[in-house]
């Protein structure tokens, strides 16, 4: 761990930024999914769908969704009959999704309040780790996806939904500007958080760009890594297997 990581565009200590990151999400989780919706015009629904193909759940498996407070990429693994545990270090984002898994009817589902970088789950205890649009908030990135592998069993496969950098010629500038112009006034409006969604942004530019990330996942152990980029590469879906 360095003497200091990034919170956006502020390096801070990393107890710090866990403080920060916590206070983030504890600010926006009765709201998160609505401005979900209103950042990304709807598409985030298309992309987890996407994900959680990807992920080809299977009835009986075990499957840590991590960073997965609010139940989004959870409640579509259950649809499979796999037995998910949705764990996130933040209580509040986990009580929002647990209030909507009760509204939905959804049940079995395990809620485990769980920092990613030291899990409480015994070695191979899983036999999918999924997380989305959570990994640029750990504070020690290369720690969470050790942890990632860990607590996988052998032939145990990882994926991680996350936001890059697009690879389209123009469609960045219009994505920076909309999304630093616009997107913390989004957040002011329905959510009465400019700053949180500011932060959110630069979280984003300041994570690793994909080729970077790939090389973390291997660094962790796992084997057959792929990245596929969605829109040029502004969401890409990372995978690996652990043998």
């Amino acid at each position: 761990m360095t003497e200091t990581v990034s919170f956006g565009y502020t390096d801070v200590a990393p107890a710090e930024k866990t403080a920060r990151v916590g206070a983030v999400f504890s600010s926006v989780a009765s709201r998160y999914d609505l401005m979900n919706d209103a950042m990304s015009a709807g598409m985030h629904r298309l992309w987890k769908d996407r994900f959680v193909r990807r992920v080809k759940p299977r009835a009986g498996e075990e499957i840590l969704d991590m960073a997965g407070g609010t139940g989004d990429i959870a409640f579509r693994l259950a649809r499979s009959g796999a037995r998910v545990t949705v764990a996130d270090i933040n209580p509040q984002m986990l009580e929002v999704g647990i209030d909507r898994a009760v509204d939905r009817g959804i049940d079995g589902l395990v809620w485990s309040e769980a920092n990613a970088e030291t899990l409480q789950f015994q070695n191979r205890s899983f036999d999918a780790y999924t997380i989305a649009f959570g990994i640029r908030n750990v504070t020690d990135i290369q720690a969470a996806l050790d942890e990632a592998h860990r607590v996988l069993r052998r032939g145990g496969r990882f994926f991680c939904l996350e936001f890059s950098t697009t690879l389209w010629p123009g469609f960045d500038k219009v994505y920076d500007a909309y999304s630093h112009r616009l997107v913390p006034k989004i957040g002011k409006a329905l959510a009465g958080d400019e700053d949180s969604y500011r932060y959110l942004i630069e979280s984003i530019r300041r994570f690793p760009d994909m080729p970077t990330f790939k090389g973390m996942i291997d660094k962790a152990g796992f084997v057959r890594t792929h990245v596929e980029p969605v829109l040029g590469g502004l969401v890409a879906i990372h995978s690996g297997w652990k043998i």
